[in-house]
């Protein structure tokens, strides 16, 4: 199982070195601060080889796979992560967030009254926080159904 870790550093290392190469393309202008924009991609860059390369020097002895059923569930959170992100344009924030938290949450606890009010409260929550405290420009409805 050493060989798994080893792998997967070399492919955190062949990313980030990637990434690094993509962050020194950044331009700063004339009117940029002294640290400049390239600092904190280059920074994250920088860590994530060095954590990359712990796993490559001293891989875990043995690793504990999650059972099939947990990759299923992992699976699932990503096809409603996925549809959220293209769903949120069409139809506006409530409906989209509204759903995905509750699907979310109804895999975190079974529960489907608690699933849908938790959906529900976190839609409507989040909205006003980041509508009117944050000042983000989004619509609660699809624009269709606004007028």
């Amino acid at each position: 199982m050493k060989n798994s870790d080893r792998i997967f550093g070399l492919v955190v290392i062949l990313l980030a070195l990637a990434y690094i190469a993509s962050a020194l393309q950044i331009e700063s202008s004339f009117l940029s601060d002294p640290v400049g924009p390239r600092l904190f991609p280059l920074a994250i860059g920088g860590l994530s080889i060095l954590a990359a390369l712990s796993l490559v020097l001293r891989p875990d002895a043995g690793p504990d796979w999650p059972d099939l059923r947990t990759f299923a569930r992992l699976g699932v959170a990503l096809a409603v992560m996925v549809a959220y992100a293209y769903a949120l344009m069409p139809y506006g924030f409530l409906i989209p967030t509204a759903l995905a938290a509750g699907l979310l949450s109804y895999q975190i606890a079974p529960r489907p009254l608690a699933a849908a009010l938790t959906g529900i409260c976190l839609s409507a929550g989040l909205f006003i926080l980041f509508k009117y405290a944050l000042g983000l420009g989004l619509f609660a409805l699809p624009r269709a159904w606004m007028g």
